[in-house]
């Protein structure tokens, strides 16, 4: 890749002045660093989108204990989709909740079904899938 290049862009002021308090409430010192961080996120995106590199991503998800079988189901799907799974995390968020952070890796479409699978068994309070590209890739 090459320097840093300038570049102009035509925007409605209005629009310009919600994205300028953005972007300070975010504590970016300049327009540069958000657009970037956008550009990145965008490109992170369209990854996702193909299906014919790996990627990789978190899922955070928030559960009720005291369900019945939850945690044997949620421990025997990240089992089943061991290949995909890195690392996990526990929580103990309080007396009832816990919190588990997975650390995936695979193809978009086996990462889009272990989420699937986790987030939608009975007990599963809130959860997201963050979504990343391997390091080697982010520009």
């Amino acid at each position: 890749m090459g320097g840093v290049v300038r570049f102009s862009v035509s925007i409605d002021g209005d629009l310009l002045a919600r994205f300028d308090e953005a972007i300070r409430e975010r504590h970016y010192r300049n327009r540069s660093k958000a657009v970037r961080d956008l550009i990145v996120n965008f490109i992170v995106e369209r990854a996702w989108e193909r299906a014919d590199r790996e990627v990789m991503g978190s899922l955070v998800v928030l559960y009720d204990h005291g369900v019945r079988g939850l945690a044997e189901r949620l421990l025997e799907i990240q089992h089943h989709h061991h290949k995909n799974v890195i690392s996990t995390m526990h929580i103990h968020v309080d007396e009832r909740n816990c919190m588990e952070i997975l650390a995936v890796r695979g193809y978009p479409g086996e990462i889009r079904e272990l989420a699937d699978e986790i987030l939608s068994c009975k007990g599963v309070k809130h959860g997201r899938l963050v979504m990343s590209i391997c390091g080697s890739e982010v520009p």
